[in-house]
């Protein structure tokens, strides 16, 4: 374990020579937003450079008040209903045989954007039928209606972080709630058994080792079959501030004890996020496995 303070050596990150200038202009030119950007995930030029982005829609604003997140908190605007053609055509033209799409939360909204998710779907669909997509969403403030119109779509993988441990809400995300989190992911097998679930969560905002493995209990009794684990990294000092910087050995230890629990695909390290090297780890998991997580479900 690494207290607080500077940052460790394997926290630096090497920035590519050559950032992807193709996609980089197809995102600025088609006008849409990156959780790479917006969220200052520290992979983003590496992912720009192999070709990869995570798509953020709705807007770059949310409209809660999590302290752990970048992502904007200004004022939210109408649903652009150009933006899900625009996205299909993105993906299209970068030719993305995989690809993850995220969302702010917008409690604005009576379906919390749920209709907007999957007219994004049907048009990726129409362009590039055989792009598999992984869908990141919010908990839809507990709209299971919405969340039925957006499981029925049929990404490849739904995922939806929990981020912490449940003693940890009020302080980073005091608008949320774990459990409602935890009735998500249970519900999305109901709905649709061929979605695969996923859900992530951030070490060193001061949870203890047996509340993170209480959680992983959690996640495995809601059928969540793929996990991340990764090191939170404070947007700014008017953020959650970083309690510990947790040791990449640390981070093996916890993806072990992930897999004794039955997650079929865990990827745990310092620099993980949710939807970093996502086709990764959806292709690493052993599609006989998957076969029979489905039909149990």
């Amino acid at each position: 374990m690494s207290q607080k303070g500077t940052k460790p050596p394997w926290l630096r990150v090497k920035i590519p020579s050559s950032p992807s200038n193709k996609i980089m202009s197809l995102i600025n030119n088609k006008l849409l937003h990156t959780v790479c950007v917006e969220a200052k995930c520290p992979n983003q030029m590496q992912c720009f450079a192999e070709g990869q982005a995570t798509f953020l829609l709705l807007g770059p604003n949310c409209t809660r008040r999590c302290t752990f997140c970048a992502v904007g908190k200004l004022a939210v605007q109408k649903p652009d209903s150009k933006e899900p053609a625009r996205i299909a055509d993105t993906i299209a033209q970068i030719g993305l045989s995989y690809s993850v799409l995220t969302m702010v939360t917008r409690d604005d909204l009576a379906d919390g954007g749920a209709s907007h998710i999957a007219e994004t779907m049907r048009e990726i669909r129409n362009l590039s039928p055989d792009t598999e997509i992984e869908l990141l969403i919010s908990d839809l403030n507990g709209n299971w209606d919405a969340l039925d119109v957006i499981v029925q779509t049929t990404p490849a993988v739904l995922n939806h972080n929990i981020e912490t441990v449940p003693r940890l809400y009020p302080s980073v995300r005091p608008q949320a709630d774990y459990k409602r989190s935890l009735d998500l992911l249970t519900r999305v097998s109901s709905i649709q058994s061929g979605v695969i679930t996923k859900s992530g969560m951030m070490l060193g905002l001061g949870e203890r080792r047996d509340e993170i493995l209480s959680a992983m209990n959690d996640l495995r009794n809601a059928g969540c079959q793929l996990l991340t684990l990764g090191q939170y990294l404070s947007p700014s000092q008017g953020h959650h501030p970083v309690i510990r910087y947790v040791h990449p050995e640390e981070f093996d230890k916890y993806k072990q004890e992930a897999l004794d629990r039955g997650f079929l695909g865990v990827a745990s390290a310092p620099l993980v996020r949710s939807s970093y090297r996502a086709a990764d780890l959806f292709h690493s998991v052993n599609h006989g496995n998957l076969s029979s997580i489905k039909s149990s479900s």
